[in-house]
Formats: structure tokens, C-alpha cells, sequence
């Protein structure tokens, strides 16, 4: 297997992803100190419920270890699942750029994240690699592969593409990200009871020229307030969103955009779901107290010191943790508690729109306010702004992520 280098520099935190729900800090721990010195290992939790969201993070003082540990350990399965390791990257924009990333379809059901990765690793420097799963953990037959460079991803598309892999062909292509991919069909909603196909029509053919459109009905022959339009060009598609999006017909805002499959929709807010959780748990997550004197790490009053904003956790050596190392503590014999990092402007914003929101919310889905605060959260600023000011909008976000909790046992009955 190909040894992995990080193009920007050596680093020391790995992500540790596939993780089975029982895996705790002990465990990885126990597995990764094999490799070498550590400094804190974290698996990140619903932070309302506690239950392990499938990933954690392991911080090597050695660059070395960290990089030995990703090629040792890599698909090693642990309590039943086989884990996929790579390099912890707190810059968002790597991953959004796309750049070196490649997508297959079409794959065999039998083939596993570790095979894909033997087999795209000639190429050069992996970064990612991930099959597509369901909620059984069974394949989809299809995955990503990101390389450190585009040319090895280019490489790998000119020789793989078209080629059998357990006597299935396989397409390989760039990925593109699904913002930038085309579509034809338009799926709108929130519009009057009484608009029929021919008003769609009117309205929607100012844009291009239109192949069909449907309202959905109940039993009853009732408008159910939604349909879809689909275009003959997909650029004229894309147009009649960026411009009927949010527009306000009979006093009734509608929403435009591309018309996605309820898989889609679900795997779409189930990212932006573990995205979100990803970020709040830099700033929230006590430290585990595994270590012993002797092993190599520094405890204060049973927890791990957590590492500098180089090693991917974002937390500092602040004030208040250095008093508990010079053995400073509350009156109440506690150690005082650390404080995350001041925050910057855009988790300000999002700060202060998540208090607008979270009562909102929790007029609509009491028992899961936290969480789909936390999943809407994820969305750009420009839309936040329009859920607060819509609540049919609003109403419409909450039940799809309610759904995605659902499917994935994480809805609070």
C-alpha cells in the first residue's frame, strides 16, 4: 500500500471515520497507542442524546506515528466494522473544492472500501476513500476516491474508466459537487391550492421551453400545494430557480430547486447533519482521562491536555487551563472549567441566528429542537435569513430533517 504523505506538510491528528456505535475513547486508545506516543483520542457524540456519531479523532505527538498508523491501521475492522482512517483537514474549503476527487459507479456489492483503495492507490496519494452505504451498511455500488493531486485522479480516470471490476464495468469520472451538476427537472412547492399545470406552465415557461409538468394530487383530486416542471434545457432549469426561488405568488412564497430523490435529500441534510456536528464538537468535548503517568501524556485532574489549534481540536492553552496546571482550583475543590476559543465573525452570525431559530423550531418539533437547530445551521447565511422570515419555508426544513433522524435512529420519541 502507498505511503501517505500530506501535501501541505507533515500532520499529527487523524479523523478515525466507520466507527461501530460501541467504539468509546477506550478502545481507540487501547488500538492506536500501538503506533506511537498519543495525545488525545475524542469520538464525537450527539451532543443532546450522547450517542457516538460514527467518528472520532487521534492526535500523535510524532507526525511519524500518525502516518505509520494510517497505513497499518487503515480497514482494520474493529468490533465487527471496518474503520477508514485519514487526515484530520479543518480547512472546509479542500473538501468543497472537489480538487483531485473522483467518483465510481456501478461497483459490485462485494467490493469494500479497502479494495477500492488497493486498487486507486498506484495512482498516488490518497486522501479519502469512501463506498456509499445504507443504513444496514450494505454498498450502494458506487464510491469516491480523493488523491492528493488532480493529476493522479486524472491519471486514474484515463486508465480505470470503462474497465470490468468483478466482472462489472465500471464508470469513473471527476466528481462534481451538486451544486454545479445539471438537472432538467424543477421541483416547486408552497404555491396556492388552486393553481393548476397550465398556471405552472405560464409562469415556468417564460424560462425555456418545458417537456412537463405535474401538480401532485391527493385521492380526492386536491392540489397538495407541490409539483414538477421539467425543462428541456437544463440551463434553462438552473434559471427558472436562481429566479422563482423565494418569490411571493397569491401571498404564498414559493420554494424552486432542483428535484431530488428522497434518498438524496436525506444523504444531503445527513452531511450537513454530521458537518454541523463535526464543527460543535471543536468547541465542546471534555477531554478523555485515559492516560497514566508514564505513558508519554500530561494529566491535570483526569483529563488528557487538549491539543494546540495545529493538531485539528481548536482548543488553545487559555488562562484558565493554565491555572489548573500550576494547580489552581475553584473553591469547590473542582478544577476550573476551560472555555472554548473565541469564536469569529461567521460563528458569531450563526450563533446569533441559531438563537433567533431554536425557539422557532421548537414550536414545531419540540423534543428535537436541538438537533435540527443544529442540522439548519448548516445551510448558508442567505437562507437562514429566509427560514427566519418564512415559516411555511421554515415548516418544510424542519420535517425534512426530522426525516433523516428518523432513518437514522437518532429522533427522540
Amino acid at each position: 500500500m502507498t505511503h501517505v504523505q500530506v501535501a501541505n506538510g507533515v500532520r499529527s491528528s487523524l479523523y478515525v471515520g466507520d466507527l461501530h456505535f460501541s467504539v468509546n475513547e477506550t478502545i481507540l486508545f487501547q488500538l492506536f497507542s500501538q503506533m506511537g506516543q498519543l495525545i488525545s483520542v475524542r469520538v464525537c457524540r450527539d451532543l443532546s442524546s450522547g450517542r457516538s456519531l460514527g467518528y472520532g479523532y487521534v492526535n500523535f505527538s510524532n507526525p511519524q506515528d500518525a502516518s505509520r498508523a494510517m497505513n497499518v491501521m487503515n480497514f482494520r475492522v474493529v468490533n465487527g466494522k471496518p474503520i477508514r482512517i485519514m487526515y484530520s483537514n479543518r480547512d472546509p474549503s479542500i473538501r468543497k473544492s472537489g480538487t483531485g476527487n473522483i467518483f465510481i459507479k456501478n461497483l459490485d456489492k462485494g467490493i469494500d472500501c479497502k479494495a477500492l483503495h488497493e486498487t486507486f492507490s498506484s495512482f498516488g496519494n490518497i486522501l479519502s476513500c469512501k463506498i456509499a452505504t445504507d443504513v444496514w451498511g450494505h454498498s450502494k455500488g458506487y464510491g469516491f476516491v480523493q488523491f492528493e493531486s488532480e493529476e493522479a485522479a486524472q491519471c486514474a480516470i484515463d486508465k480505470l474508466n470503462g474497465m470490468l471490476f468483478n466482472d462489472k464495468q465500471v464508470f469513473i469520472g471527476p466528481f462534481v459537487r451538486k451544486e454545479k451538476r445539471k438537472f432538467n427537472n424543477v421541483y416547486v412547492k408552497n404555491f396556492s391550492p388552486t393553481l393548476n399545470e397550465d398556471d405552472l406552465t405560464n409562469i415556468f415557461g417564460e424560462y425555456g421551453s418545458i417537456t412537463s409538468v405535474v401538480v401532485m394530487r391527493n385521492e380526492r383530486g386536491k392540489s397538495k400545494g407541490f409539483g414538477f416542471v421539467n425543462f428541456e434545457d437544463a440551463d434553462d432549469a438552473a434559471r427558472a430557480v436562481d429566479g422563482l426561488n423565494g418569490k411571493t405568488f397569491d401571498e404564498k412564497e414559493w420554494y424552486v430547486g432542483k428535484a431530488q430523490k428522497k434518498g438524496e435529500r436525506e444523504m444531503e441534510l445527513k452531511e450537513k447533519f454530521e458537518h454541523k456536528n463535526e464543527r460543535v464538537n471543536q468547541y465542546v468535548n471534555p477531554m478523555h482521562p485515559l492516560c497514566a503517568p508514564g505513558v508519554g501524556q500530561q494529566r491535570y485532574y483526569g483529563a488528557l491536555i487538549p491539543p494546540q489549534p495545529e493538531f485539528g481540536f481548536g482548543f488553545g492553552y487559555n488562562q484558565q487551563l493554565l491555572r489548573a496546571r500550576t494547580g489552581f482550583v475553584q473553591q469547590n475543590g473542582q478544577p476550573p472549567l476551560m472555555q472554548p476559543p473565541q469564536m469569529s465573525t461567521t460563528e458569531q452570525q450563526r450563533r446569533l441566528v441559531g438563537n433567533k431559530l431554536y425557539p422557532l423550531v421548537e414550536q414545531l418539533e419540540h423534543k428535537n429542537a436541538a438537533k435540527v437547530t443544529g442540522m439548519l445551521l448548516e445551510m448558508d447565511h442567505t437562507q437562514l435569513l429566509h427560514l427566519l422570515n418564512s415559516p411555511h419555508a421554515l415548516k418544510a426544513k424542519v420535517a425534512e430533517a426530522i426525516d433523516v433522524l428518523r432513518n437514522d435512529n437518532l429522533l427522540v420519541s
